[in-house]
């Protein structure tokens, strides 16, 4: 199982099934990490010094610092789902298919109409 960071803006329904999956979710609220103004590169430094895959809704800056900076524990952006507990499900299947998550830029993204 994986140990995550949580961006404020992750649902945290989705969160709490993560953990319902084994995965060890850390949150930015509960770093105390919120209403800090922190930069997004801080915020990704913090997680890699905690040795925490990134876990984040903010698609696009995170792409963009990846190619920056790619020199992480690992970032995973999901697109919106208002189903969390299926979000979860799909973040927890990217991780299980994974290896390893160091350094990686994993998508999850939500199903199309089908």
């Amino acid at each position: 199982m994986a140990r995550l960071y949580a961006n404020e803006n992750f649902p945290m329904p989705a969160v709490e099934e993560l953990r319902r999956l084994g995965h060890d979710v850390l949150t930015m609220v509960e770093a105390g990490q919120t209403g800090q103004a922190m930069s997004d590169e801080a915020v990704l430094s913090f997680a890699r010094q905690e040795g925490r895959t990134f876990l984040t809704m903010n698609r696009r800056y995170f792409i963009r610092l990846h190619r920056h900076c790619p020199d992480h524990a690992g970032i995973i952006v999901c697109s919106f789902d208002p189903n969390f507990e299926e979000l979860a499900r799909r973040v927890h299947q990217v991780i299980e298919a994974e290896p390893a998550l160091q350094g990686r830029l994993l998508r999850v993204n939500r199903p199309g109409p089908g």
